[in-house]
């Protein structure tokens, strides 16, 4: 998997961005959001997220800020919504609007989304609200919000890497780290990554 690429902006459509890394044009699925801030840009940073469907060829999806693409993970994880999904509620909301939204169980806000419906709309609340606490998703014209404060980002970030080259799983090695680090924000990496390893 990838986690970003670096590259130069060979074509760019209100779904989709081709971009050029290494002589190998990659093709991601962008919501309008992303769209927007990569108008008139040419050399970028894009954070990936590659999405798999059983006897389907796999689907790149990019994302100009790391907390849109963590808000596009969190969406897929409820049971009914696909990358397509995930990708229109972002199209339709700020990740800013999008949490207070689901923090405060605005369904007839969230089936406003092109395609959604209440049943689905309710699902995604009822899953993330507890998820959006933790999650700092402040609105900027830059899309670099981090998915919570730097310092500790980092601390997320080192800890994740750890796990993950362990042999555990990202997902619930992502999980772990984020619920240590929001129980105890002024714990170290490696602290971190012990009460991990207890979880796992």
């Amino acid at each position: 998997m990838y986690d970003y690429i670096n590259g130069r902006i060979d074509e760019l459509t209100p779904a989709s961005v081709i971009v050029e890394c290494g002589g190998i044009g990659y093709v991601l699925n962008i919501s309008l959001r992303s769209y927007e801030e990569l108008e008139g840009k040419s050399d970028i940073r894009i954070y990936t997220h590659q999405y798999l469907v059983r006897d389907e060829l796999p689907v790149l999806y990019g994302f100009t800020a790391k907390s849109e693409r963590e808000l596009f993970r969190m969406l897929i994880a409820v049971s009914g919504v696909g990358g397509n999904t995930a990708r229109m509620v972002l199209s339709t909301y700020t990740p800013a609007e999008l949490r207070q939204i689901i923090s405060g169980g605005n369904v007839p806000m969230l089936k406003k989304v092109k395609g959604l419906g209440s049943k689905t709309a309710e699902k995604i609340i009822v899953e993330l609200r507890d998820k959006m606490a933790g999650l700092d998703v402040a609105d900027s014209d830059t899309g670099s919000s981090p998915v919570v404060s730097s310092p500790v980002q980092e601390i997320v970030d080192e800890a994740l890497k750890a796990l993950v080259m362990l042999g555990f799983g990202r997902t619930a090695s992502e999980k772990a780290v984020k619920k240590i680090v929001s129980d105890t924000p002024d714990a170290k990496v490696e602290d971190v990554i012990r009460l991990a390893l207890k979880m796992l």
